[in-house]
């Protein structure tokens, strides 16, 4: 069942607020865009200073180990921003492949100071020469880079980050909690520890939202990936859905009537301002168009909502 009903951002319209479960990777030196460009989804080749990347670094077997905002800070310094709870692990497992690459991988968390922007304060960030729909569109604002990001319910979004110590953004403070529910309700997932080595890009919508370059050469899982686009295979595709009851990352979720199998997942989550929770989950699209439930067949029931972008397939 798809809901149609819109929400909208709650009062206030516009603010900024610090992202505390956000962490950065550095990496630099002269071919730190070479290396990146050989492990990740995305092109890395080709980034100029004005445009950031929404990528993935992939297990041999193609499933999604770790997402990424990353960007240019410099023409030898590339910043992956990701969730603190797998950077270690990430940073680590990176590392392994530098070899005789002139790259050096560290966590810069402490280094910078990132925050979220949202509504008005997205948009006064961005010079105004940038559309308004360009996702992943970059500026450097005085010491600071500025991300422009998928909308979520209309209202702009950016990612901001500065040295530590700069000046906050500009914007009335709003809570992490509201920017975690604008998130989910971009429809851009981002791969936390829970869900980890679980999904295809494709199957988080990634090759949709600029997430994956098909043209670029080759990485770690990139035959897998490539063979799930243009074979048919792919099965699963992620779907935004609203529960009126608590659900948390990594729980099953259930088509009505069958307590065995489940079809999906929940990938992200986040309480609503209107109350119950919202989520992105990753499902079978043949059971899409039925009752769901998370957790178990008698679990919290989801309603499917549309998302806020076309799928490739449907462009």
């Amino acid at each position: 069942m798809t809901d149609t009903k819109p929400v909208s951002l709650p009062a206030p319209a516009g603010g900024a607020t610090p992202l505390s479960h956000l962490g950065v990777i550095r990496v630099a030196g002269e071919d730190a865009a070479k290396f990146l460009h050989g492990q990740l989804t995305q092109d890395f080749a080709l980034l100029d200073l004005h445009h950031a990347r929404l990528a993935a670094f992939l297990s041999v077997k193609g499933r999604m180990l770790a997402s990424f905002i990353a960007f240019k800070r410099s023409s030898t310094e590339v910043l992956l921003v990701c969730p603190r709870d797998l950077l270690a692990p990430t940073l680590k497992r990176l590392s392994m492949f530098v070899l005789r690459a002139k790259a050096r991988l560290t966590d810069a968390t402490a280094d910078f100071a990132l925050y979220g922007l949202l509504g008005d304060a997205a948009r006064a960030a961005m010079p105004s020469a940038i559309p308004a729909a360009e996702p992943w569109a970059k500026a450097d604002v005085g010491d600071a880079s500025v991300v422009q990001l998928y909308p979520a319910n209309g209202q702009p979004r950016a990612l901001w980050l500065a040295p530590a110590g700069s000046s906050a953004p500009a914007g009335e403070p709003v809570s992490e909690a509201l920017w975690l529910w604008t998130e989910v309700r971009s429809g851009i997932a981002t791969v936390t520890a829970p869900v980890a080595d679980a999904y295809v890009p494709q199957m988080l919508n990634y090759e949709s939202v600029g997430g994956v370059n098909f043209k670029k050469g080759c990485y770690p899982g990139q035959e897998v990936v490539a063979r799930s686009q243009f074979r048919g295979t792919l099965k699963r595709r992620t779907y935004l859905a609203h529960a009126t009851e608590p659900v948390t990352v990594g729980a099953e979720v259930f088509a009505n009537g069958d307590a065995e199998q489940p079809v999906g997942t929940v990938v992200q989550a986040a309480d609503a301002p209107g109350g119950g929770m919202d989520a992105l989950v990753s499902l079978q699209i043949a059971a899409a168009s039925g009752a769901l439930q998370v957790g178990a067949a008698d679990g919290v029931p989801i309603t499917l909502l549309p998302l806020p972008y076309a799928l490739l397939e449907d462009i």
